[in-house]
């Protein structure tokens, strides 16, 4: 019998999971839930998540909901260092893990039909339907329930977080009684007391400043444990009927860090009654906490002047300048036009830009794991996509969110042992601090030396702006090939320097000596270093003269080091193969391929032991894959070849970050299919749950490798020689896609169709492209037009 269950419960979930993919509908501008399937309540919430650079929050129920869900409201940049919990502690280990609070809850608004509580755990769903507007950025659901004494009622709820004011949001919560006349509570509330589901310690994280409240307003100011971050979170409450406004009275209620306001009206059949919620979180990042909450309240005050109407309109038009700006059409497949929709929309209401001391969570304002804090995500999937789409400074303050916070990367360094100026930049950091809490990762995964690298690179080829390399780019670098040169050994078996005791991208393999795409990274660092030197010195040696002396570096001897390294260095190649060899011992795994695995064994880290998964052949990511896709210049296209043909079907893509990387690949390879495939996999990642964890929050950082799967894949785009160059290919099911993009003062809007490819250049300034290795000038507000059918 206990067999029998168990298998019963494995078929049941894994029927589930099939039915996850067809869950949401499909809709080209919209995300829609057509009823309600508690089971897949935490999934909707992630995916209907909503946020505005500065404040965001899952899609929690206004109402009371007692039945599976994961609350959160969060506010950007303020955390807690929640103390580390490990089973044993080692010298360099980080002293805690920094988490996103989650923040006060505003979006609360209790409602009692009679004496009955309005719970959809509770009563019984006639209808349901929830839509995500991607357009105008808007949050609308509508449901008709009957309660247990058989009231039925209508629920009309839209709520947005401002894009025109972005520490505000609003609720237009709305019912119709069906089949009653009654009265009807409305208890709309602040609620501090809250906790975070990853709290290592089951602690709560936040303690109450002030409280106030009068009958239609009041705050909320709390102030976190340790780190002493203060949030006042305010909200102002009308009541309309008819649309126009109604005279009420409440009974204020005071708890600890809570606050509400009760009123009661009688309500009659038919006749809708809204009650209109405005919010405001500021934090004293941005204002003195003394004054936090008169302003909350007076930013309340001053949208509900607005009306909900207006501030609704102003959304609609902020995002619609958003969507001028960064859009993606894809003609003959909504599937995939919903899902590029959905990642760039998840991406601007992340980031904006606005504020270098703000950075990219891999769940930005969709859930807590993670910490919310910054990877090597952000400089390898993130940077791409801000260069291309938005102004130059976007991309440039997260450059400088990791300059500001060198001197505390070599501070890491220094734990490990490292020293004269050596950096290594954390995994995980909310203010430059590591605090990864997985060993593997904290000392081992030093690939993200890299990335960071990598994105100074990347930002001076695209924008052309090399003084940034001048000013901070070279110090950063400096730092960077100092750990480097520290960190490897010279193996006199060899006669090389080699790599030992490191994790690649594939975290499927920790502790392993000689990771390809980990030394060529070191290789790459050291070759652009001493390239960034001579630029620096030949611009302005009086600025190189004086980060010399900052640094205290030893031009002759450093340098001497750096280019004994590059020539020497050991990368692993198998030659009867012709592939790069993952790391030292990885031909010696049994070699079994993904289309071997039995479906019920996957997600392989929810199904194997951690020891199982080590011994495997199976890859998490990309990694020797990652190198060659970012080095793809310096391989011939047979090498690239030989190497994904090998590695990609030894690749599970459990993470997020993966099947962008191979659709890049796929595409260069010609291999259109593939390309494809791998689209439809990161572009609906989170929509389709396909890794059964989206209930935990969105992947927010590799939303921007769905955007460079269909810019530099399809697309094609790279810079070469100072200039955009396009190859573009057509997948199949589209009739057409386009794009556009910012380069150096000029806006290209890009049409790829089965007749050809067209370039509008839309900006007044000449503009150079390549396109399929043709040279091609565009003139101010012309177009390029060439037939690519053939």
């Amino acid at each position: 019998m206990k067999r029998y269950l168990k298998n019963y419960l494995i078929l049941a979930k894994l029927t589930l999971h099939i039915r996850m993919k067809q869950y949401f509908k499909v809709d080209e501008w919209k995300i829609i839930e057509e009823g309600f399937d508690p089971h897949y309540n935490k999934v909707a919430e992630s995916v209907f998540s909503l946020g505005n650079g500065r404040m965001g929050q899952r899609a929690n129920f206004e109402e009371a909901y007692s039945g599976d869900t994961l609350q959160g409201n969060y506010v950007a940049g303020v955390y807690y260092p929640d103390k580390t919990r490990v089973g044993w502690w080692k010298n360099g280990y980080p002293e805690y893990f920094a988490k996103v609070l989650n923040a006060a809850n505003w979006i609360g608004i209790d409602v009692k039909i009679g004496d009955e509580q309005l719970d959809l755990a509770k009563c019984q769903v006639l209808s349901f339907r929830r839509e995500l507007n991607m357009q105008d950025g808007y949050l609308k659901r509508n449901f008709h329930a009957k309660t247990p004494s058989g009231k039925e009622i209508a629920v009309e709820a839209i709520r947005f977080c401002s894009m025109a004011d972005d520490e505000c949001g609003a609720i237009s919560y709305t019912i119709s009684a069906l089949n009653f006349d009654s009265h009807v509570t409305f208890t709309p509330y602040i609620d501090g007391d809250i906790a975070n589901k990853d709290s290592n310690y089951n602690e709560k994280f936040w303690d109450e400043v002030s409280k106030q409240i009068s009958s239609d307003k009041g705050c909320v100011q709390l102030r976190t444990k340790m780190t002493g971050f203060e949030v006042a979170t305010a909200m102002k409450i009308q009541l309309l009927q008819d649309g126009k406004p109604m005279p009420f009275e409440s009974t204020p209620i005071q708890k600890e860090k809570f606050i509400a306001a009760e009123l009661t009206l009688q309500v009659q059949k038919g006749r809708p009654v809204s009650l209109v919620k405005y919010a405001a979180n500021l934090s004293s990042q941005n204002h003195d906490a003394a004054d936090l909450s008169a302003m909350a309240l007076e930013r309340v005050e001053s949208v509900s002047k607005k009306g909900f109407d207006t501030m609704l309109a102003e959304q609609a038009a902020a995002w619609a300048d958003k969507w001028k700006q960064n859009d993606i059409i894809i003609e003959g497949d909504a599937a995939a036009q919903q899902g590029i929709r959905f990642n760039i929309f998840q991406l601007n209401q992340t980031y904006t830009g606005e504020d270098d001391r703000l950075n990219i969570g891999p769940k930005g304002f969709t859930g807590e794991k993670y910490g919310g804090s910054t990877y090597w995500d952000t400089e390898a999937y993130c940077v791409p996509f801000y260069l291309a789409t938005a102004d130059a400074k976007v991309a440039r303050n997260l450059l400088l969110y990791r300059y500001k916070q060198l001197g505390k990367a070599i501070d890491n360094a220094k734990l490990l042992g490292f020293k004269d100026g050596a950096a290594l930049y954390p995994m995980v950091t909310m203010d430059g601090t590591e605090c990864h809490n997985e060993w593997e990762i904290t000392f081992e995964e030093i690939h993200r030396n890299g990335a960071i690298a990598y994105a100074i690179f990347n930002y001076a080829r695209y924008t052309g702006d090399e003084s940034y390399l001048a000013d901070y780019g070279l110090e950063v670098l400096i730092a960077i090939s100092r750990f480097w040169a520290q960190r490897i050994t010279w193996s006199a078996a060899k006669g090389q320097y080699v790599m030992l005791g490191v994790t690649g991208p594939n975290e499927y393999e920790n502790n392993v000596n000689n990771n390809w795409y980990t030394s060529t990274m070191a290789v790459w660092c050291l070759k652009f270093t001493l390239a960034v030197i001579e630029k620096v010195k030949a611009a302005d040696v009086s600025k190189y003269n004086a980060l010399v002396s900052k640094v205290a570096f030893n031009e002759e001897k450093e340098t001497a080091m750096f280019t004994d390294i590059i020539t020497k260095m050991y990368l692993p190649k198998d030659e009867q193969l012709g592939i790069f060899l993952q790391q030292d011992g990885y031909l010696d795994k049994e070699q079994i391929l993904v289309k071997d695995l039995p479906a019920a064994e996957r997600p392989l880290v929810q199904k194997w032991s951690w020891d199982r998964i080590l011994r495997s052949v199976f890859i998490k990511q990309a990694d020797v894959l990652q190198g060659l896709y970012f080095f793809e210049d310096d391989h011939d296209l047979e090498t690239i070849r030989r190497n994904y043909d090998f590695y990609e079907p030894r690749t599970v893509h459990e993470s997020s970050l993966s099947p962008c990387v191979h659709s890049i690949l796929a595409c260069k390879l010609g291999d259109i299919d593939r390309a494809y495939e791998f689209y439809l996999r990161t572009s609906r990642l989170d929509i389709d749950d396909y890794n059964n964890d989206t209930e935990d929050g969105c992947h927010i950082t590799s939303m921007a490798g769905t955007w460079m799967s269909v810019v530099e894949g399809f697309g094609g785009m790279r810079v070469r020689d100072d200039m955009l160059s396009f190859n573009p290919l057509l997948p199949h099911k589209w009739e057409a896609f386009s794009f556009q993009v910012g380069f150096r003062g000029a806006l290209l809007k890009i049409r790829v169709s089965k007749e050809g490819l067209k370039i509008e250049n839309t900006s007044k300034q000449h503009v150079k492209v390549r396109v399929n290795g043709e040279g091609h000038g565009i003139n101010g507000d012309g177009e390029l037009i060439i037939n690519i059918s053939k």
